[in-house]
């Protein structure tokens, strides 16, 4: 007999001992990264969601695929739609980690109207149009993923928790807020977990304060077999939105076994982080808290390592230790490649290189790969999109009329400036140069 760790719970098994119903070689994910994005528009004008970075030189894709290679789980298929070049350029060069000569792959699956001749037109028919792909790896369990949020999840003891309770499917839940239950699909469960009850972002009218309900993350876990069929009766359905919340889960609590699996936080702090940061305002919160002293979210844990692709780049360098012209940042997150010259960051993020040059002041924004920002320049509250040129002398996030005629404008008040946005008119003036010691000829950036 096998004895267990001291201390661990009956579902966990002892170090080094393998669970012969567990392997997570013959589960697939599908990692489902081809959603518009509408609601972090103009970010995602050029790229899919997924593919938008965040925390730096991470994609928001990273961090579900972290999670996968963290969980043993090496075969992956993701499904894109939605200008997804950007994404399958990161993919392609950050994401060959695997071993193709033991059955492991990171592949894209786009659009190949295998079924009929229109695009996906929900999650679930995203994944039936690809059910010819999911066949041929003949796997015991399909995870279906999203690619566009952030957290921290051990896929493998969901999987363990799956085959305890001998579900059919099993889907991932966290407590949110009643108030907030327009946003998610609530779940009901009975005291064995067994799910009872499923309603896609109900209103739930008279609900307190303190309410909470559990909600679902977008994370299914269902037997192969089970998945291939709900997915052709729904396909079949007239009338289908063809969607796992509103039509897949709903139908198959009247015919099987449906577990919900309470989230288990691998990020280590009090509060258990999932983020789906749809919009541009959770986007720009999501990104601030980053810069405090202990982060909601910790990047920094090395025994939960966190991938992607970082462009070969020098370090980050701050120069000039002149008096008032002093190159520094403080409370921020700065990448490999940047150049901080004779200014002050502040409570910002700044991806792979950026440059910011002298005299200028940036404070609580987040400026994209290749951002350069010219002298004098005042960035706060705002998201630089890739590759803009801020000019020399440019106010951004301190009027806010210009700023909307200008940009858009997020209802909490944040400055999006991409580079398709009208050109600035901020001319600097000559006495300010002057007062500053600062001339046009032979000064240094």
């Amino acid at each position: 007999m096998i004895a267990l760790a001291p201390g661990a719970p009956a579902t966990e098994r002892a170090p080094g001992v393998r669970d012969s119903r567990m392997d997570r070689a013959d589960v697939l994910v599908i990692l489902l990264a081809g959603g518009a994005g509408e609601r972090l528009y103009p970010l995602t004008r050029d790229r899919a969601k997924p593919a938008v970075h965040f925390g730096g030189p991470y994609r928001i894709v990273d961090f579900t695929l972290s999670n996968c290679i963290n969980s043993g789980l090496r075969r992956i298929f993701i499904v894109t739609q939605y200008k997804s070049l950007s994404l399958n350029c990161h993919v392609r060069q950050g994401w060959s980690v695997v071993s193709e000569e033991l059955g492991e792959f990171v592949e894209i699956l786009p659009p190949q109207k295998r079924v009929g001749e229109h695009w996906y037109l929900g999650t679930a028919d995203a994944v039936h149009q690809n059910l010819y792909s999911i066949q041929r790896e003949r796997p015991s369990h399909v995870l279906i993923l999203s690619g566009d949020h952030v957290y921290k999840m051990d896929y493998a003891r969901m999987l363990r928790f799956h085959l305890d309770q001998q579900a059919d499917v099993t889907l991932a839940t966290i407590e949110v807020p009643a108030r907030e239950s327009r946003r998610f699909g609530v779940v009901t469960v009975d005291p064995c977990q067994r799910v009872v009850g499923f309603a896609e972002k109900p209103e739930l009218a008279g609900a307190a304060l303190d309410d909470t309900v559990l909600a679902s993350m977008g994370i299914y876990l269902f037997n192969a077999s089970i998945l291939t069929a709900a997915l052709e009766d729904d396909a079949a359905a007239v009338g289908s939105t063809h969607d796992f919340g509103h039509d897949i889960l709903p139908a198959l609590l009247r015919r099987s076994a449906v577990y919900a699996y309470g989230f288990y936080d691998e990020n280590k702090k009090a509060a258990k982080y999932w983020r789906d940061i749809g919009t541009l305002d959770a986007y720009f919160e999501a990104s601030m808290d980053l810069c405090g002293v202990s982060p909601e979210f910790n990047l920094y844990d090395p025994e939960w390592p966190l991938r992607t692709y970082q462009p070969q780049a020098p370090p980050a360098k701050f120069v000039f230790a002149d008096e008032h012209r002093c190159g520094h940042a403080t409370d921020s997150v700065i990448s490999a490649g940047c150049i901080v010259s004779g200014s002050r960051v502040s409570g910002s993020v700044l991806c792979p290189n950026v440059r910011v040059h002298s005299f200028s002041d940036i404070e609580q924004s987040i400026l994209m790969p290749g951002v350069r920002v010219g002298r004098h320049a005042r960035i706060r509250h705002a998201i630089i999109d890739r590759d803009v040129l801020i000019p020399r002398g440019a106010r951004i996030g301190y009027d806010e009329a210009e700023d909307r005629r200008r940009h858009a404008v997020t209802d909490g008040g944040v400055v999006v400036v991409t580079a398709a946005d009208e050109p600035f008119i901020a001319p600097v003036r000559e006495d300010a140069l002057k007062a500053e010691g600062e001339t046009d000829q032979g000064s240094a950036a």
